[in-house]
């Protein structure tokens, strides 16, 4: 049960470096947005990168102090991310009656959900993209198709031993938070029950991101652009290909934002090297990039919920993505979206913003209307939420074996 002021006790493990990039970002905001929500929190993470809010009590796995911790690249991410896992599955042990609900990562939660199940506690795995086997599936079928090889160390390679780890991760959780509808289809198209996938939302900082208020010229070329590593799973090849199928081309600029996979970068090489299309490498000044921008695109082929999305809305870029970036948006509403590798709607896309600088005013003027609503304080009010509805559903029974 909860605090008798209301709060509710939230145990936080994360197998990484809290604060630093991608989901350790992602991670480090959520912890934050619990905390300006009200949650009574421990935070569990491997090491930490950046302090978080005030009152939130942090208790590293794989650090010890400011100076020491254990360097992943000794060990292996599995080894470490499991060592994190049984430290945390013994810490649980000692804190039974004080912790309402458990919050994992993927790959480093397994004894912890065994020890929580055994335990009575409540769990939410973060489900950070699409379902493993379909994405690593999906990722396989495409650059098959393009002639492009993984390196077998790559995120996105298909790996047995990861998907086995994440499968008993799904079935021991209480429930799945998925950030995006197309999260949760992937699930059910897996054949999982729908009261077992909870949803959730990611943010963006606005004190980071936010809009340019001069106007814009109506007459000049449109200004498109990408950010994000360039792999095949992001669909830069269909952007590129859309792009200079429109007139859009012929005036405005593709900008590229994201280190290349050197092989795909040599597969597009006769697009990349047109003249509209302007490659920029790893970039720190994306925020900038946007707020010059007209759009933000993100043909995606599988993802869980881009944060690139919401960070481009609040920075007065229109969207044009897949139904798979799982972006916070509504086709033709404030954004344009279109099905996984429909080319002929991209490109119809962007001619439409490109003949119609109304429509792409207007789309502009909807998207930052309701940012507000995309913040990561308002994430984690509704992460918080999510907490609430998994702590009053009926918990699954488990037959747990140490």
């Amino acid at each position: 049960m909860t605090q008798s002021d209301g709060r509710i006790r939230v145990l936080y493990s994360f197998p990484l470096r809290l604060g630093a990039d991608r989901v350790c970002y992602t991670a480090w905001q959520q912890v934050n947005g619990l905390a300006a929500a009200g949650a009574d929190l421990i935070v569990f993470p491997a090491s930490l990168a950046r302090s978080v809010a005030p009152g939130v009590k942090v208790y590293p796995t794989l650090a010890w102090g400011r100076k020491f911790r254990i360097p992943y690249r000794v060990l292996g991410t599995m080894r470490a991310v499991a060592l994190h896992d049984w430290i945390v599955a013994r810490r649980i042990e000692k804190l039974a009656g004080q912790i309402d609900i458990i919050h994992t990562w993927p790959l480093g939660a397994l004894e912890t959900l065994k020890t929580a199940a055994r335990l009575g506690i409540p769990t939410v795995l973060e489900r950070p993209n699409a379902h493993t086997g379909f994405a690593m599936e999906v990722v396989q079928k495409e650059c098959e198709r393009l002639g492009v090889t993984l390196p077998p160390d790559h995120e996105h390679a298909y790996n047995a031993e990861k998907l086995q780890k994440e499968e008993l991760e799904y079935g021991l959780a209480s429930h799945l938070l998925c950030p995006s509808d197309f999260v949760v289809r992937t699930f059910l198209d897996k054949g999982f029950a729908k009261e077992k996938l909870v949803r959730h939302i990611y943010g963006y900082d606005e004190r980071v991101y936010y809009a340019c208020s001069e106007p814009r010229d109506p007459k000049r070329g449109l200004t498109m652009l990408f950010v994000g590593v360039c792999a095949v799973r992001k669909g830069v090849h269909y952007a590129l290909e859309a792009w200079l199928k429109s007139p859009a081309c012929k005036d405005g600029t593709f900008l590229i934002a994201g280190e290349f996979l050197p092989a795909y970068q040599q597969k597009l090489a006769p697009m990349l090297s047109h003249p509209s299309v302007k490659v920029l490498g790893h970039r720190n000044d994306v925020p900038e990039l946007m707020r010059k921008s007209d759009i933000l695109v993100l043909p995606t082929i599988e993802e869980g919920s881009a944060l690139v999305t919401s960070d481009a809305r609040a920075s007065g870029c229109v969207l044009l993505v897949s139904e798979a970036a799982g972006g916070v948006c509504l086709h033709m509403e404030n954004a344009l979206v279109h099905r996984v590798g429909d080319i002929a709607a991209l490109e119809l896309h962007i001619t439409m913003l490109q003949e119609d600088r109304s429509l792409l005013e207007r789309l502009r003027a909807a998207s930052l209307k309701t940012t507000p609503e995309i913040t990561w304080t308002a994430a984690g009010a509704r992460l918080l939420d999510a907490y609430r509805e998994t702590i009053r559903r009926p918990q699954p029974e488990y037959s747990v074996t140490e």
